[in-house]
């Protein structure tokens, strides 16, 4: 183990169990790491395990996948481990949701209270300000009680989030939102429960949106089919800025690459502003994180210190904190440290068990007969320096 003085178990609690801590990891032939690694730090030959985020092309980290296959590194990436129906197997989703939501909550109040409405949102801290998700949800409770006793401004009735995809991280979201006095709306009936005024202020409201309710085939006489969206998404068109005008926040836990459509634009942001100046949308929290994605207003990712920014739809550009003209920005990248020690544990259970054959298993040999199990086999994008036969489409991002 690398000596670190910020992680949730302390290296005195891994010399305990056994472990050396040392700074130099070059005896290593296996490295596990978690996310991106400084190009400095890649020793000729060596395996690594990470989040590379690599394999949609994001430039950021092609420097460090060219340096890797320069110095014929192999990589395995933990976002492609996956059993044999394709479900990631060793994740922090669940997490990120957990954290994004409390963070979003957090957000909400205080862009309110930076317009100058008081409402029990204020009482919301950030994730990492809580000593555990315990604490966190004992808070997210008080702040349901509040709604339900209190009742929420009439301006901000009906408070309604729409939870974009629903998957792991979607549901950790939920998770969290689900402690407030909710109630649940289908999409299909988003519209006429808002214009039937049928809603109160002592509770919120949240809405979950499937591909089926986001996209709609761009030839009028064909039907939505899930597989061939996934297969042909450029056959497809968003139709998600329809349910825009109803919410208060929007949660973006969807997958994305760049041929699947913007769930929000920039134009569609512009026009809003331009024709109802200070509309229901507070707080944009984009827990998948890319960027100009899904949300593509999404410009930069922030961190726990410093979580969000304004995004001015008219100035297309990012504003500092979270006063100004336009939506409240929440994309921290790094989200499951603010749960370190729930994250902590929850994945090391997942990844534990392969360990041991990691390890083990002979590099020396062709890929095709390396001896790793099928999960972690699935997720080696380089053999040593050289893309294995599933990722050879990302050749194309190495000369970008």
């Amino acid at each position: 183990m690398q000596p670190s003085s910020i992680r949730v178990f302390t290296d005195q609690d891994f010399v305990l169990e056994g472990a050396k801590i040392e700074e130099d990891l070059s005896s290593c032939s296996v490295v596990l790491a978690v996310k991106e690694i400084p190009l400095d730090f890649f020793l000729p030959g060596k395996i690594y395990m990470f989040f590379s985020h690599t394999i949609k092309g994001q430039r950021d980290n092609m420097p460090m996948l060219k340096k890797m296959m320069e110095l014929g590194c192999t990589l395995i990436d933990y976002e492609r481990v996956v059993d044999e129906k394709g479900q990631r197997l060793v994740f922090f989703g669940t997490q990120a949701g957990q954290a994004g939501m409390i963070d979003i909550l957090w957000s909400f109040g205080h862009r309110l209270k930076n317009l100058g409405m008081s409402t029990p949102f204020e009482g919301v801290r950030l994730a990492h300000q809580y000593g555990s998700l315990v604490e966190a949800k004992e808070s997210i409770k008080k702040l349901g009680w509040d709604i339900h006793t209190l009742g929420l401004d009439p301006s901000l009735v009906p408070m309604i989030c729409g939870f974009a995809g629903y998957g792991h991280a979607s549901q950790g979201a939920q998770d969290i939102f689900d402690l407030l006095p909710f109630e649940e709306i289908s999409p299909s009936d988003l519209e006429d429960f808002y214009k039937r005024g049928n809603y109160t202020s002592n509770r919120v409201y949240k809405v979950i949106f499937k591909e089926e309710h986001m996209v709609k085939p761009r030839t009028a006489s064909q039907k939505f089919q899930l597989q061939e969206y996934y297969d042909h998404p450029e056959r497809y068109q968003s139709i998600f800025e329809s349910y825009i005008p109803f919410l208060s926040i929007v949660v973006n836990c969807v997958y994305w690459a760049p041929q699947y459509p913007h769930f929000v634009t920039k134009e569609y942001l512009r026009v809003l502003w331009e024709k109802e100046g200070s509309p229901r949308l507070k707080v944009i929290g984009d827990i998948s994180c890319d960027m100009e994605g899904a949300m593509e207003c999404t410009l930069y990712a922030t961190n726990p210190g410093e979580p969000v920014y304004v995004y001015d739809p008219i100035e297309k550009k990012a504003l500092d904190d979270i006063k100004g003209r336009g939506v409240v920005m929440m994309a921290t990248d790094n989200l499951p440290a603010e749960l370190s020690l729930e994250s902590s544990l929850f994945f090391s259970d997942a990844l534990s068990p392969y360990v041991p054959e990691i390890s083990m298993a002979d590099y020396s040999v062709d890929f095709k007969d390396c001896d790793l199990p099928y999960p972690i086999k699935k997720a080696v994008i380089l053999y040593k320096g050289k893309f294995t036969p599933e990722y050879e489409y990302m050749k194309s991002y190495m000369t970008k």
